[in-house]
C-alpha cells in the first residue's frame, strides 16, 4: 500500500508518468504467474501483505511469487522454508534475508507514522528452549508486520521463578504469545498473571504421551484462565500474525485512533 501512496503522490506532482501507474494498477488486485496468483491487494483489504507457506514450494516458485511481490514494494514473508532453498533464494533477492531457527524468509516494509520503539510490544514467551523454533516463528512474523518484539525465553513452569522475575517487564505488553510443549501449562501461568490476551502456541516438543502436540494442545483448550486463544500445533505464524493485529488495535486506542498498521 504505501508503495502505491508513493506512485500516486509522484504522479500528482508531475514526477511519475502515466503509463507507470497503470502498468502497475495492472497487477492489482492479483498477478497470475500460472502456478499462483499472488495477492497483491490483500494490503489493501487486510492492513497486511499476502504470506507465503513455503514448505512445498520448491526455490524457483518461492522466488518469482517474491519477485512479484517486491515490485510492489510489499514486506515479504515466507513460512517453513529450509536452508538448501533460502540460500538459493537469497542469492538472487539479496534483500531477503533468513532466519534459520524460525525457517523463515523476509524483508521488512518501510514503518512510517509512529516508530516501532514508540509501540506497547507484543511479547513472545517459550516454555524451553526446545520451544524456540516456533516462538522465533511467531516472532519474527509480528516483526516483519510492523511490531516492536520482546523475546522471553526458558520461562517455563518447572522453573516458577524463572517467569515471576519478569512480572514488571510482562506488565508493559500489548498482547502475549506463549509457546509450550509437553504439558502445555505456560500459558493459563501467563494469563493468571496480565491483563491483556494471550496467545497460546502449542507445539510438538514432548515425550510420546504428549502425542507431538495433542496434549498440550487440549490442555490450552481446557486453559481455567480467562483471556486465552489457541492456535494450532507449531504454528507460531498464526500466533505472530494475530498478536500482530491485537497489538495494532491496542496501539491505535493507546494514541487516540489514529495509528493503523504500520507495514506499506
Amino acid at each position: 500500500m504505501e508503495r502505491l501512496v508513493q506512485l500516486l503522490q509522484s504522479y500528482k506532482e508531475g514526477a511519475t508518468d502515466l503509463h507507470e501507474v497503470l502498468d502497475f494498477l495492472r497487477r492489482l488486485p492479483f498477478e497470475n504467474l500460472d502456478f499462483a496468483r499472488v495477492d497483491h491487494h490483500r494490503t489493501l483489504r487486510r492492513g497486511y501483505p499476502e504470506v507465503v507457506y513455503g514448505e512445498d514450494k520448491d526455490a524457483s516458485q518461492i522466488l518469482h511469487i517474491l519477485q512479484a511481490m517486491d515490485a510492489t514494494g510489499t514486506p515479504l514473508l515466507v513460512t517453513r522454508v529450509h536452508a538448501e532453498k533460502a540460500a538459493q533464494i537469497c542469492a538472487a533477492m539479496p534483500n531477503v534475508h533468513y532466519e534459520p531457527r524460525a525457517r523463515v524468509l523476509y524483508k521488512k516494509g518501510p514503518i512510517f507514522e509512529r516508530t516501532v520503539a514508540e509501540r506497547l510490544p507484543v511479547q513472545v514467551l517459550s516454555a524451553g528452549s526446545s520451544d524456540i523454533p516456533v516462538a522465533e516463528e511467531a516472532a519474527v512474523t509480528a516483526e516483519v508486520l510492523g511490531q516492536k518484539v520482546q523475546r522471553f525465553y526458558d520461562v517455563g513452569v518447572a522453573g516458577l521463578h524463572r517467569l515471576l522475575h519478569l512480572l514488571d517487564e510482562l506488565s508493559k505488553a500489548a498482547v502475549y504469545v506463549v509457546v509450550a510443549g509437553m504439558e502445555g501449562a505456560l500459558p493459563s501461568v501467563v494469563a493468571g498473571l496480565v491483563h491483556r490476551p494471550v496467545i497460546a502456541v502449542p507445539t510438538s516438543i514432548g515425550y510420546g504421551a504428549s502425542f507431538k502436540g495433542l496434549a498440550p494442545l487440549l490442555g490450552m483448550l481446557n486453559s481455567c484462565a480467562p483471556g486465552v486463544a489457541v492456535v494450532n500445533i507449531d504454528n507460531g505464524f498464526g500466533a505472530g500474525y494475530l498478536a500482530s493485529m491485537i497489538a495494532d488495535m491496542a496501539n491505535a486506542f493507546r494514541h487516540g485512533g489514529s495509528e493503523g498498521s504500520e507495514t506499506g
